[in-house]
């Protein structure tokens, strides 16, 4: 666990030179798995969006600047690639016995590194505090599937912490969290990997969906916004399962979305480390980390930056997978142009991210966006509710108004009274047969091409609905 780790003075300002400094104080937040499991169904990877019944929505790098105070302007996350070993050797001071396939394991760092003393000379500092970074990227924005290794092509970057804190390390997060996202939504896959406190979080301000109950009022006026999510809950989250979430985001309304999260919330003086690479929320470039490439898609989400959303364009193809030799890449403005190969339009697109800003447009029809959204999407996620399942919720329902009805002393009533609650009672009669006959009709429309002898839905005659609603 990442509060296991003692930073001294003298770490923490390397940290912060590093890139993070906010990043580090976000503490452990418990994730809600139904949740993710619920978002990550309506993951599009062709299109790096949720698709959702209000249109399409994304995790920006506008979310991950707030929500994780991590920067997303500078270079590429990428690196000279170098024997494991010999990196551990050169920037720890120590191999672990166990390194296989360039991965480090957690425990290991933080049983070798979790304690740097006060009066250390300046290389062990330094040695400690490159353990503590790759422990924290690799139990956060890049966390593995095992959940319990990091891979050592990390440790290059912080060899010099004033130039770690150079790297677009923000963007990195979200092309590796696009990937991981896109990786979990295929059948093959039962797992999930990279930022889920981003994923997490960014549902809690933009959808109010699964959002916990606290003991205290959520954090305002702190930053990171991870911090507003601080905290114990008062109890379990009530119907937190996937079902209940399925059903939740299936009746989203643009009314239930908060567009602009962000435009009421306190802002603490740190936020102007930010404000100036904001702009890049609404950059149609690629967010590169290592071999990974993600392109990064606001036009398809521009209520999300308070613009009028028209039919986006086709999605542009791009190469993935980043490719680069053994000795490395020095990523400057020169040599990207003398790139040669299927990446150098990737690359190209980050280092131009600037000039790629969506403007908003005037005159644009949000109902033709709508409509052409319904015929490419599929829109609802759940599956519907059972006639067996609906009619027992109804009854109870029922029984409910019929135990109040019955409460009630008729002998006091005038004849007025008494004539009012018996036409609540053929009322709600009424309603409950209605919506049987109508439950039944719905579920034959989507039965099966094969004929079945007898209808497995329950029939109802009227008197045995009479006689479940008086017994």
């Amino acid at each position: 666990m990442l509060e296991q780790w003692k930073l001294t003075p003298k770490q923490i300002e390397l940290v912060e030179k590093a890139g993070f400094g906010y990043f580090r104080m976000i503490p452990t937040i418990s994730l809600d798995n139904a949740l993710i499991s619920a978002l990550v169904e309506r993951w599009r990877k062709e299109t790096n969006t949720f698709h959702l019944p209000v249109g399409e929505m994304t995790i920006t790098l506008e979310d991950v600047a707030l929500i994780l105070g991590l920067p997303i302007d500078g270079k590429p996350v990428m690196g000279v690639t170098r024997p494991p070993g010999n990196v551990c050797e050169n920037l720890l001071g120590k191999v672990p016995e166990d390194l296989t396939g360039g991965m480090l394991k957690l425990t290991w760092l933080k049983e070798s590194f979790s304690k740097c003393p006060e009066d250390a000379p300046v290389e062990e500092i330094e040695r400690h505090t490159r353990a503590y970074l790759l422990y924290l990227v690799g139990c956060t924005i890049f966390s593995t599937t095992t959940g319990n290794k990091v891979s050592a092509m990390y440790l290059p970057l912080f060899k010099n912490f004033d130039e770690a804190g150079k790297f677009a390390w923000g963007a990195a997060a979200l092309a590796f969290l696009y990937r991981a996202l896109g990786n979990a939504s295929l059948k093959s896959q039962s797992t999930i990997s990279g930022s889920l406190t981003l994923l997490q979080c960014w549902s809690y301000y933009r959808l109010n969906v699964g959002n916990p109950k606290f003991n205290q009022e959520p954090n305002d006026g702190f930053f990171p916004f991870a911090l507003r999510w601080k905290g114990r809950a008062t109890g379990p989250r009530s119907n937190s399962n996937i079902v209940t979430y399925r059903k939740a985001l299936d009746s989203l309304q643009p009314s239930d979305v908060k567009w602009l999260p962000y435009r009421d919330l306190d802002y603490s003086p740190e936020m102007e480390d930010f404000k100036e690479s904001l702009i890049l929320r609404a950059s149609e470039t690629v967010l590169i980390c290592f071999d990974k490439a993600e392109r990064h898609l606001p036009d398809r989400c521009l209520r999300q930056f308070g613009m009028l959303q028209p039919i986006p364009k086709d999605v542009q193809r791009w190469e993935r997978k980043i490719r680069f030799s053994d000795q490395g890449l020095d990523v400057t403005k020169e040599t990207i142009l003398q790139l040669k190969g299927k990446n150098q339009a990737e690359l190209k697109e980050w280092m131009d991210r600037r000039l790629h800003i969506i403007k908003d447009e005037e005159s644009v029809d949000e109902s033709m966006y709508m409509e052409w959204y319904e015929r490419i999407t599929r829109k609802f996620v759940g599956r519907p509710e059972s006639l067996e399942s609906e009619f027992q919720r109804i009854v109870t329902a029922m029984r409910e108004i019929a135990d109040i009805a019955d409460s009630l002393l008729k002998d006091e009533m005038g004849f007025q009274d008494r004539q009012s609650l018996d036409e609540i009672k053929n009322t709600a009669l009424s309603s409950l047969m209605d919506v049987v006959e109508d439950s039944k009709r719905s579920r034959r429309k989507i039965a099966t091409k094969r004929k079945r002898e007898d209808d497995p839905s329950p029939t109802i005659s009227k008197e045995a609905a009479l006689d479940v609603w008086m017994h």
